[in-house]
C-alpha cells in the first residue's frame, strides 16, 4: 500500500494494481499505462486499462488515495481456471 504521488505512480507503470480512491471506492485490477500532465489545468492524470479490455480510464491523480499491486501469478491462475 502506497500513498499516491507522481513518483509512486511512476513505479506502478505497466503493472496491475487496485486503485483506492479518496471517496472510499476501489477500482479493481487495472494496468497503469501512462502518466499524463495537463499544463492548462495543472493536473496529473493516470491512464489505466481494466484487465481484459482495450479501452482507457483517465483518473486525476489527486483523487487516488493509494494503490496496491496485484500478484500477476494469481491473475494468470484465475484466468486459466475460468477457461
Amino acid at each position: 500500500m502506497y500513498r499516491m504521488t507522481i513518483n509512486v505512480a511512476k513505479s506502478f507503470l505497466g503493472k496491475n494494481v487496485n486503485l483506492h480512491l479518496k471517496d472510499g471506492s476501489v477500482i479493481v485490477n487495472v494496468r497503469v499505462d501512462k502518466i499524463q500532465k495537463d499544463p492548462a489545468k495543472r493536473e496529473v492524470f493516470l491512464k489505466c486499462t481494466p484487465y481484459g479490455q482495450d479501452r482507457f480510464i483517465s483518473l486525476p491523480l489527486r483523487k487516488v488515495s493509494w494503490a496496491k499491486m496485484l500478484d500477476p501469478k494469481l491473475i494468470q491462475t484465475l484466468d486459466h481456471k475460468s477457461n
